[in-house]
């Protein structure tokens, strides 16, 4: 890879910068340009009903700002822009944004389009940067402002025309960040002169039109221009940036360190090659922060549907906060800190969980999918998945030896287990094992604080009946066994609790032996005696012997 034939991007010369410092505590104004930028980029764009849909769907969620073309490109962008004005389908509080050159006859039928229109921003942009100047257009930087400057005056004098109080302007130096900045802050100012008088505060649109650099440099570059442009009070600072460098939402967060009050974005960060600022992934940034976003994801699945139906694209399965596997863990150590955030979300005022930055209900997810098992899972997720589906509260023994068998199943066959496998496994491998040893029945009585056992047993499908003696019931239901197997064993450990309320609950016994020979056997019970689900633990894991 010949790396020398690129050059490294200037960095900006700003001496105390501030935005470093800076925090982010409220969402800036949104723009969707999804209908716009995001239509375009589209192999097949969006047909014109497809176009109405998406734009209720983005006033559902709280867009007041949308971008929905450009109406000179083609009849269908016209049809679109006159059916939203004609058949009142734009809201009060919301205001439509259209895209159009410095050029005479689209400016002309851009205003031709808005008739009657409500509230509108008529979006100007011509390109700024070196490179276009000279490789595209090849023009000076004089001729470069004569343009935007005829495009400002033309807008300025149709707006008169239509109804100057239904439009608001905004200004595009376009490939900004490819633009000497002193030259960027000149041209604006040309054009802020030409709309100085506009009662509405002027919308002025710095586009990384191609990210040529760190998301630094992007908020060097807005904090310099604020700090040299005219008449600061009269604009609103809007950003719009490309993902080429795979940082268009952190880009975006430093120009809002850096003093941008605006962002047009897209969902799910469609646009041109490698796309736009991820709108979504920008509001639940500030979301998780504890801040309001102002717009509604609380259903992010159909976020995710209506996205994936008009674009005909699909969200990745790692994209934050989207992606069908990003609250899930298939890690042994994160499914262990997981499980234990869990148990603990309700005994604190703000949400603490490790590995999830917010909780997956507050869009819309549900819990079924944070912990998966494959073979790289451990305990701590097995565990959780058996006590969050079935009520099955593992000690950490069992917990141990299961998270082992289950691994080694899924490494086996390289395939993740689902809920009901894992389950089918945990039968299988310790409750209730009835070869070779099987209880028919048991009675006992306690005599001199002795307690002699009688139990009716199957071995090997042979009925035998077995007596023991001990200081408890399950002291002396071992020496039977211990007199059956030729065999001695301990008891370990021991634990218990409820599967579920009421009076028709069962209980499930867990219960750890060590043999003579020291290892280590592990069995449970279940039945709606105590005493049985004990007993039961007990042959369950004694059958687990060679014998």
């Amino acid at each position: 890879m010949n790396y020398k034939k690129y050059r490294p991007y200037d960095s900006i010369k700003l001496l105390n910068r501030q935005w470093p410092n800076k925090v982010i505590n409220e969402a800036p104004v949104w723009c969707s340009v999804d209908l716009r930028d995001g239509n375009q980029a589209l192999e097949i764009p969006m047909n014109l009903q497809d176009k109405i849909d998406f734009f209720k769907y983005l006033v559902k969620i709280g867009f007041k700002q949308i971008e929905i073309g450009f109406p000179a490109a083609s009849s269908t962008e016209f049809s679109f822009t006159r059916k939203l004005i004609e058949e009142n389908l734009i809201p009060e509080d919301v205001t439509i944004q259209v895209l159009t050159q410095s050029r005479k006859e689209i400016i002309e039928k851009t205003f031709e389009a808005l008739e009657g229109v409500r509230s509108a921003v008529v979006h100007l942009y011509n390109s700024t940067s070196t490179l276009q100047r000279d490789v595209v257009f090849n023009k000076s930087k004089d001729e470069i402002i004569e343009l935007a400057c005829f495009g400002a005056e033309l807008i300025k004098d149709l707006s008169n025309k239509y109804g100057d109080h239904r439009f608001i302007f905004e200004y595009s130096p376009e490939s900004f960040t490819g633009t000497e900045m002193d030259f960027a802050v000149e041209i604006c100012n040309e054009v802020i002169d030409i709309w100085k008088d506009k009662k509405e505060k002027i919308i002025i649109n710095l586009p990384a039109t191609v990210e040529m650099s760190t998301p630094n440099i992007y908020a060097d570059q807005i904090e310099y221009f604020l700090n040299n442009i005219k008449l600061r009070d009269k604009i609103i600072l809007s950003l719009h940036t490309h993902n080429d460098r795979g940082t268009a939402v952190a880009a975006t967060e430093l120009g809002l360190l850096a003093g941008g009050e605006r962002v047009e974005g897209t969902l799910f960060g469609n646009g041109e090659r490698t796309g736009n600022a991820d709108i979504l992934t920008l509001a639940l940034n500030l979301f998780s922060q504890g801040v309001n976003p102002k717009l509604d994801f609380s259903n992010i699945n159909e976020a995710i549907s209506k996205y994936e139906r008009y674009t005909s694209m699909e969200v990745g399965s790692r994209h934050p906060y989207a992606g069908k596997l990003v609250y899930t863990a298939f890690s042994g150590s994160h499914q262990d800190a997981i499980k234990k955030g869990m148990a603990k979300v309700n005994d604190k005022n703000h949400w603490e969980v490790p590995y999830l930055p917010i909780d997956p209900k507050d869009v819309g997810r549900e819990y079924d999918a944070i912990i998966r098992i494959n073979s790289q899972s451990g305990k701590g997720g097995v565990s959780y998945i058996l006590e969050s589906h079935y009520g099955i509260s593992l000690p950490k023994y069992i917990q141990q030896d299961f998270g082992k068998v289950i691994t080694s199943i899924s490494d086996k066959n390289q395939e993740e287990l689902n809920v009901e496998r894992i389950y089918e496994e945990f039968l299988k491998e310790y409750v209730n094992i009835e070869k070779p040893i099987e209880l028919i029945s048991y009675s006992e009585e306690y005599i001199n604080d002795l307690a002699n056992v009688k139990c009716k047993i199957k071995f090997n499908n042979i009925e035998k009946e077995l007596l023991a003696s001990g200081n408890g019931l399950i002291s002396s239901f071992c020496k039977a066994l211990e007199s059956l197997i030729n065999k001695n064993f301990q008891i370990l450990n021991y634990n218990e609790h409820s599967l579920e309320l009421g009076t028709e609950s069962k209980a499930i016994t867990y219960v750890h032996i060590s043999t003579d020979d020291n290892k280590s056997y592990y069995g449970c019970g279940i039945d709606k005696s105590i005493t049985m689900s004990s007993l039961k633990a007990i042959i369950s894991a004694v059958n687990k012997f060679n014998i």
